[in-house]
């Protein structure tokens, strides 16, 4: 899908919806390709979400459905009445239903899977009766499974009527009486195969499987190292019960690659808080926003009233060195773009498992240099500024020495703020930035105004 046609499709939905041209936008929605819909979905309100998502056809829209994120499935469910939220939690595949129900409260989970039919609340419940992060647990029970004695037309014939209901039909297995796995095909090998021929004949006697209990990412791996597009799980007696699908095991190979650079990082769940704290800031009511942001606001107006009293301090400094005044916003500013760039690189360092809290030190200490080091460079070059501008050497003097101080003092604060906040649990997200500031203006002007007064004193 090529970027230009998509910002025009997007445009033209995004304008068919707020202009409610209803008809149109069916006629739009049904001319799209999936991808389509999937990426405008994600930058669409929850009110024109749904209003959209109603337009499709019943088999696109479970379709599309099953490939949302959860947080997106979770949107659309509370906004479908009791039945429409049913008619789409019993169409769903049964590993997919699982995930969802997952993530819903005990009290909707229980309710819906009550409503299910027999046979999707027997799959479901199958599901969830195996441990978490286990095969058993993403496995899907739509297959199709062949006997040996079958003939290649029989079992494509048996393809062709099933095929409608499964999840996937490129691969087949191939059982026994008794459920127990003897062997596999791909669609392709049935298809080219001989009508009259055995699929005894035809299968493949080593079928590479795992069972119920095997750990998820290693299920996961073991499809990617091997190439499979599916695979069966087996119970401890052999007896096939599901596939793991490639889809499902590339979302699982993603989901415990972030777990894993968060377990390495030290911060086993900063991804579970961080998101949590999100949805408040984005989705959160006005109060609850007030209630994290607001007081680290307060904090920070509190300390520049404090930050104006030092200047009322120094101010017969600034009435005898009125030039002094004109370098204060520089100060400050360095300071600022510092302290917000080293916090940037630890938020990042902690997300990609670059920052490992048992050796913080080693890290924390490197920005400290850096930071200083970057003092010294632009302390020197501002400092020669401001002697060959002004003729004011000692005043240089004063303004570089504090460049150097405030900067390396916001790059080590940059890195050991977010990281004590997120120690003792508290949203680094809205208070790294408030709390940098306050202590960097405040350093910044005294170490300001006492090297004016101590240097330039004759003046």
């Amino acid at each position: 899908m090529a970027m230009d046609n998509y910002n025009d499709f997007k445009e033209k939905i995004l304008q068919l919806i707020e202009n409610r041209e209803l008809d149109q936008l069916k006629e739009q929605l049904a001319q799209a390709e999936e991808m389509e819909i999937l990426h405008i979905f994600h930058d669409l309100e929850p009110e024109d979400l749904v209003i959209t998502f109603r337009l499709l056809d019943k088999a696109r829209a479970l379709s599309v459905f099953e490939e949302l994120d959860l947080d997106l499935q979770q949107d659309l469910l509370t906004y479908f009445t009791e039945e429409g939220a049913i008619e789409y939690i019993n169409e769903m595949a049964p590993d997919d239903r699982v995930r969802l129900l997952d993530e819903l409260p005990a009290t909707v989970a229980k309710k819906l899977i009550n409503s299910l039919s027999a046979e999707e609340r027997e799959a479901t419940n199958l599901l969830l009766g195996y441990q978490d992060e286990t095969a058993g647990r993403i496995m899907t029970t739509e297959f199709i499974t062949l006997r040996r004695e079958m003939t290649v037309e029989q079992a494509l014939e048996k393809v062709r009527k099933q095929a409608a209901d499964k999840e996937t039909v490129y691969t087949l297995y191939v059982t026994d009486n008794a459920r127990v796995l003897e062997g596999v095909l791909s669609l392709k090998e049935l298809v080219c195969a001989d009508p009259a021929e055995k699929i005894a004949d035809v299968m493949r006697m080593r079928a590479i499987s795992v069972t119920t209990d095997t750990d998820q990412e290693e299920a996961a791996n073991t499809m990617k190292d091997m190439d499979l597009m599916a695979m069966p799980v087996v119970d401890k007696e052999g007896r096939m019960v599901g596939i793991i699908t490639i889809d499902d095991a590339m979302d699982i190979l993603e989901e415990e690659t972030t777990e894993d650079i968060f377990d390495h990082a030290g911060f086993v769940d900063v991804k579970d808080m961080e998101s949590d704290r999100s949805e408040v800031l984005i989705k959160g009511s006005l109060w609850k926003i007030w209630r994290v942001r607001l007081p680290f606001l307060l904090i920070t107006t509190v300390v520049a009233l404090f930050a104006g009293g030092i200047i009322d301090m120094f101010e017969d400094t600034l009435s005898s060195i009125l030039v002094a005044a004109s370098f204060i916003p520089l100060i400050m500013g360095m300071g600022g773009n510092v302290g917000t760039q080293s916090s940037t690189v630890f938020t990042r360092g902690v997300v990609l498992g670059h920052i490992n809290i048992k050796s913080f030190f080693k890290p924390f200490m490197k920005e400290v240099w850096v930071g200083l080091s970057m003092g010294i460079w632009v302390g020197v070059v501002a400092g020669v500024f401001v002697t060959v501008r002004h003729g004011l050497p000692m005043l240089g003097v004063a303004v570089g020495l504090s460049l150097i101080i405030v900067m390396a003092l916001a790059a080590l604060l940059g890195f050991l703020v977010p990281f004590a906040l997120i120690k003792f649990n508290v949203d680094q997200a809205a208070g790294s930035a408030p709390i940098i500031t306050s202590i960097k203006d405040i350093v910044g002007l005294l170490v300001y105004f006492l090297s004016v007064t101590a240097l330039m004193s004759h003046y």
